[in-house]
């Protein structure tokens, strides 16, 4: 028996020392490809791209993964005594591996041939999601024990806990609890209740099983059972236990709180930031701050809208395709219209219903312009219908508008892009045609040609003639251009041709001074090449560009002369608040001298101070005077601009600024079919702008025009252009450059020479 004995004890150590022998040759084995756990001191959490405004309200997120990592000082103690009751309730007692747990599992594996219970502690499965890949092999299950060991004894285990916090996967595309706390509740983790707060620690588990969206019964059954562990172990008590059970599942999907519409600028910014980091762009948590004012966006989506609207009405109502939506309950919200079905007309009032089932009314002013009356009416009962509601909050019937629409607003002393919307509806139609469009600017080209006139030397009051002009006679390209007003007016001083937008005399204008001259100054003002046609068409804006190089060049006349660069990125921060870009624009400095532009990094001076000034004064005049008036309603003397409409009315524009916002407009549609008579810049653009710049312009302090050194003022004969005496009635005063002051003086219509003219007929304003 002593013998037997004796061999059995050998056989035991023989057995234990070779198991012990392989497990340390196991384990070395396994060791030598192990990732080092030290890298989770730098865990580089997949985060969402977030975009905002300027003052920092949330544009768009870009990103699969919903995630906003939170530090395990701001989690609630509830939260964690939930997710420690329901995944590892010896958490902050064993080394990292609960060993009762794997043996429990082993044995049951051996007796059912079935894993029921995986024994993993929040350790390993920190392990698993962080260091190892999801394969289900007894190799990765060791080298996962391993691996838990050895993270125990480089972290404490609160910081293991909020790695496992941040990372895990809680189903809709959300990871983390604080990204479950958003995407389910749509508030932050402190403010969830204690049943939340189970149902958000029951979710890992299986998170498609027990997600309270998917699956509301199963996810209750999970929830409960959290809260019944919570309640065994003393971590809440049966008051609040019996409290919480009986609270129903308050969940609902979240969609991203989004607090200003700037798609089309989101978009920008996406395509910038993957240009520069690639993939990465979606998953490192940037934050990048536009340079977008979120009160000028808000003013500018709400002015495209309202303009498209009026041009929709203004060109009746589409009886035809009245029916042709689809089925109601599958109709998109698109723009700012909503599907409904008419319900009644009577008194006076349309009622509607909306696909949530509320019940509006539309009263006659709001749906008279389609012809529907009480009496007789295009439209029946149960007929599918597009509404809106207005900014006074009442109801309109209304449609999708067929045309399209563009608006860009800019700092224009550094270029900054304070609002922009290119086009009616994002989701509908993602070409953005502020910066992708290729419109003929039409007559707001031509302040390209006056500023090419007065360096050369024409001057505000020289005549041009305005008579018929065909070019190239008798061929097969010959071109007889008209005035929009198809008349002719003889002799016109230049302030008043462009106040008026003569078309004649731009054309005599630039073949008098030549083609080359004025795509010369057009180069300076940032065309390129092949924008610009070299023909006398030219003078009629021929060509092509896109609204926000438009507002470059109108910038230029606003800030004093310089070239500006567009820009929309103010700053780009990392997930840990390290700025990582930072926008520097060369900025206009009119106080500046040449020097100091080229060494202190200065938006470059393209017109003198003098051509500027007089260039602001025959825009200003446009607005006064001529054919922007409709922006008088805003009451300002500061005011300039220039309309454009192109040929048949393809494209209205209006360009319009003061010495603190550029903003450009445009209405067109997309296969470039005509508006329809009457549809001028003026008229279908202008209102865009001027509602815009009602938001734009609140407290703003009107600037008055500075005379630069190098300017003149002289009593003048609007007819002739020359010096009149100063008590002559019908003279004015006009602007000159100091060198290009009318030599002749008119006295009883003949003229004398400037020597002995009434020296009072020039105010020196030097």
């Amino acid at each position: 028996m002593v013998k037997i004995l004796k061999w059995l004890v050998i056989a035991f150590m023989t057995i234990t020392l070779s198991a012990a022998i392989s497990g340390y040759f196991i384990y070395k084995q396994l060791s030598i490809d192990l990732p080092d756990v030290k890298t989770l001191h730098n865990v580089q959490y997949q985060i969402p791209l977030s975009i905002y405004t300027k003052d920092n309200l949330l544009i768009a997120q870009f990103g699969e993964k919903k995630r906003t990592p939170i530090t395990i000082e701001n989690i609630p103690q509830q939260l964690i005594n939930a997710f420690i009751a329901a995944e590892d309730d010896s958490f902050y007692q064993h080394p990292g591996v609960d060993f009762k747990g794997l043996l429990r599992a082993g044995l049951q594996l051996i007796l059912t041939g079935k894993k029921k219970q995986g024994g993993s502690t929040i350790t390993m499965q920190v392990t698993r999601n962080f260091l190892l890949s999801n394969e289900r092999t007894y190799t990765r299950k060791l080298k996962e024990i391993i691996l838990a060991l050895k993270i125990e004894q480089e972290y404490p285990k609160n910081k293991i806990l909020e790695l496992y916090l941040n990372q895990i996967f809680m189903g809709h595309r959300a990871y983390g609890i604080d990204a479950a706390a958003q995407t389910y509740y749509g508030k932050p983790l402190s403010e969830l209740s204690l049943a939340e707060h189970a149902m958000i620690a029951g979710l890992p588990k299986a998170p498609s099983i027990y997600n309270p969206i998917t699956n509301e019964t199963r996810a209750i059954e999970r929830r409960n059972y959290v809260l019944r562990r919570m309640l065994e172990l003393n971590r809440i008590t049966q008051q609040q236990y019996e409290d919480a059970y009986r609270q129903p599942s308050t969940a609902k999907l979240q969609s991203i709180s989004l607090e200003v519409s700037a798609l089309y600028v989101a978009e920008m910014v996406r395509q910038k930031l993957f240009e520069l980091y690639g993939e990465q762009a979606y998953t490192s948590g940037f934050k990048v701050y536009t340079t977008l004012n979120s009160t000028l966006q808000t003013a500018a989506n709400q002015a495209l809208t309202n303009t498209l609207h009026a041009y929709d009405q203004r060109h009746g109502y589409r009886h035809s395709k009245i029916n042709q939506d689809r089925h109601f309950s599958e109709s998109p919200v698109i723009g700012d219209t909503f599907p409904a079905k008419v319900i009644r007309i009577k008194n006076n009032l349309l009622t509607a219903r909306l696909q949530n089932n509320t019940l509006i009314e539309i009263p006659k002013e709001n749906f008279q312009w389609t012809g529907a009356t009480t009496r007789r009416s295009p439209l029946q009962i149960n007929d599918i219908i597009r509404v809106r509601q207005l900014q006074n909050s009442s109801w309109a019937l209304t449609q999708i508008p067929e045309t399209e629409g563009a608006f860009v607003s800019l700092d224009p002393s550094n270029g900054a892009i304070l609002a922009l919307t290119g086009g009616f509806d994002f989701f509908r139609n993602k070409y953005n045609r502020v910066t992708q469009s290729k419109r003929q600017p039409g007559s707001g080209f031509k302040p390209i040609i006056y500023t090419t006139a007065l360096e050369q030397g024409y001057t505000a009051a020289s005549l041009i003639n305005d008579a018929p002009i065909i070019d190239n006679p008798g061929k097969e390209n010959e071109w007889r251009p008209e005035n929009y007003s198809k008349r002719f007016y003889g002799p016109t001083r230049i302030r008043s041709a462009l106040t008026h937008s003569r078309n004649i005399i731009s054309i005599r204008l630039l073949k008098e001074m030549g083609v080359d001259k004025a795509v010369a100054t057009a180069l300076r003002f940032g065309f390129i090449e092949q924008q610009i046609p070299k023909t006398l068409s030219l003078a009629l804006g021929s060509g092509y560009a896109s609204p926000l190089q438009m507002a470059r060049v109108y910038a230029t006349f606003a800030n004093g002369g310089f070239l500006i660069k567009p820009y929309f990125i103010e700053r780009i921060e990392s997930n840990e608040g390290d700025i990582i870009y930072q926008a520097k624009p060369k900025v206009a400095c009119p106080d500046c001298d040449n020097t100091q532009e080229l060494n202190h990094g200065y938006a470059p001076r393209i017109i003198s101070p003098q051509i500027c000034f007089l260039m602001n004064s025959l825009l200003r005049d446009v607005v006064q005077y001529g054919t922007a008036t409709g922006a008088k309603v805003l009451g300002r003397q500061d005011i300039a601009g220039k309309t454009g409409t192109t040929n048949e009315q393809r494209d209205a524009w209006f360009n319009g600024y003061t010495p603190t916002n550029v903003a450009i407009a445009w209405v067109g549609f997309d296969d470039f079919s005509p508006l329809g008579n009457r549809e001028t810049g003026g008229v279908t653009a202008l209102p865009m702008w001027v509602d815009f710049m009602r938001t734009a312009l609140k407290d703003v302090m009107e600037n008055p025009l500075e005379v630069p050194t190098g300017i003149v003022k002289a009593f003048i004969s609007p007819k002739t252009g020359l010096l009149t005496a100063s008590n002559n009635s019908d003279g004015i005063w006009e602007f000159f450059q100091a060198d290009h002051v009318p030599t002749r003086f008119m006295s009883n219509d003949s003229t004398i020479n400037y020597d002995h003219a009434d020296e009072r007929a020039i105010e020196n304003l030097f």
